[in-house]
């Protein structure tokens, strides 16, 4: 490579034969086989669209001239074009290659499959899957079309090859020089399994034997000689726990559903804390009673509620947690008084209450929210004060971008009818700037029912005949 005319240092633009770019292209493919691509070009001091670029002046066959010293320059429209089509070809051609390759292997496979199906061999049915599926990556189908072909999880058959891989390559390990003789594991498993130690667990089993002057092995290797043998199993009398019903509410307007919860508010030192008292209308999100007080207590929640319901009338179901409060019999016997169903979550299930826990987040995600509250009073104009603004001025995007007290109040169609009205009339002045869309949002759209728990498409799908 000369130096540039001027004496600068500098090396001069390059210039390459056909000759020169064919013996190039050979040894980058060559060293793309081995994975050393990257480096050659490095060292050759080559861009990747440099070969690209030469790949297609091959293709078109301008690198075959008469002289191979002669040098080629830009390609022609015409030779773009046979470049192009030749390279399509071959794309096509690898294609068909592949796609007959798959056909094969997957034929031979499940001619195997049935076979070993109508034998019950479910363990080799597997394997012969897996072999399949190798196969398959082979011959340069992509691992997720061999997954679709195979009917085999992707990450199932990553995760099968790379331990057939490292089983293969694992050495034999030397057996321990602690290890027990096949005759002394025999005789700690007569010993456990005898009539003196047949009810007692290992490690008084352990016990007993070191009272009485004998050590076989220790604890664990007991569990483990256990374990080989399949003598290990919960012999205890357990307690039955009833299966939980899972709550499945809907609400279709205001009043019908509320969910209620208690959530902590830290006071102005460690371990001071208040109880926020919160109810809230599922359908519209209105938070129709927040009450803060020192402790929780079935009785104030029983008052925050006969506020709620003197307000804003009775509804149909309240929904809650199991704290002690929320089944305290003060609150059973209000609720059963006015003949409001009662519905509880689900035993340790977090998020059978969804509603208040979100409302929840809500509030102390806020950026006005206080690390602390300086006293009770603090904490309850705080509350009274958030919820104005949460009920009169949030965007609920879980409500068409409603405020909840919109919904609640059932102002929020004459809204929607008027917000609709705005977007026609943008729509009819600029129609290009809507591309052609006629529907609003749907973002802005009311509800038609709030869920706790909706039933899956299989509950919904009626048993057959």
């Amino acid at each position: 490579m000369g130096s540039s005319s001027r004496g600068s240092g500098r090396p001069g633009r390059r210039a390459f034969t056909a000759a020169e770019k064919l013996a190039h292209l050979a040894a980058y493919e060559a060293a793309v086989a081995t994975g050393e691509g990257g480096a050659y070009l490095r060292r050759e001091g080559l861009y990747s669209s440099t070969i690209g670029q030469w790949r297609k002046q091959r293709d078109a066959g301008v690198l075959d001239p008469a002289d191979p010293a002669t040098k080629v320059g830009k390609l022609t429209a015409e030779q773009a074009e046979i470049a192009r089509l030749k390279k399509e070809l071959d794309a096509a051609n690898k294609r068909i290659a592949t796609t007959d390759a798959a056909l094969d292997i997957m034929g031979k496979a499940h001619a195997l499959l049935e076979d070993l199906r109508e034998r019950g061999a479910g363990p080799a049915a597997t394997q012969a899957l897996m072999i399949a599926y190798g196969q398959l990556v082979e011959a340069t189908v992509g691992t997720r079309r061999a997954a679709i072909l195979t009917g085999i999880n992707r990450s199932t058959a990553h995760r099968r090859t790379k331990t057939a891989l490292g089983q293969q390559l694992r050495a034999s390990r030397p057996v321990p020089v602690n290890k027990l003789t096949d005759a002394e594991r025999a005789r700690v498993l007569a010993v456990l399994n005898s009539a003196e130690f047949v009810d007692h667990a290992p490690l008084t089993v352990w016990a007993m034997l070191l009272d009485e002057g004998t050590y076989l092995c220790s604890v664990s290797t007991m569990y483990r000689i256990l374990a080989e043998n399949a003598q290990v199993k919960e012999r205890r009398r357990l307690a039955r726990h009833p299966q939980s019903t899972c709550p499945e509410l809907v609400a279709t307007r205001p009043r019908q559903v509320y969910s209620w919860d208690i959530t902590k508010l830290a006071g102005p030192s460690k371990g001071v804390y208040y109880d926020a008292y919160v109810m809230i209308d599922i359908y519209s999100r209105y938070i129709v009673g927040a009450h803060v007080h020192t402790r929780e207590s079935g009785v104030l929640a029983t008052e925050l509620m006969e506020e709620i319901f003197g307000t804003h009338g009775i509804p149909q179901v309240v929904h809650a947690d199991r704290g002690t409060a929320m089944t305290s019999k003060t609150v059973t016997a209000l609720l059963a008084d006015l003949q409001v169903t009662r519905s509880h979550s689900r035993p340790r299930v977090s998020n059978d209450n969804p509603f208040s826990e979100a409302w929840f987040k809500t509030l102390k995600y806020a950026p006005e929210f206080p690390a602390r509250f300086g006293s009770v009073w603090h904490a309850r104009d705080f509350m009274d004060r958030f919820v104005d603004w949460y009920n009169h001025d949030h965007r609920h995007t879980g409500i068409g971008l409603h405020t909840p007290a919109e919904v609640f109040y059932d102002l929020a169609a004459a809204r929607d009818t008027d917000r609709r009205a705005t977007l026609a009339a943008a729509r009819a002045r600029n129609p290009h700037r809507f591309g052609g869309i006629t529907a609003a949002p749907k973002i802005i759209d009311l509800p038609t029912a709030a869920w706790i728990n909706p039933p899956t498409q299989e509950d919904q799908q009626p048993a057959a005949a």
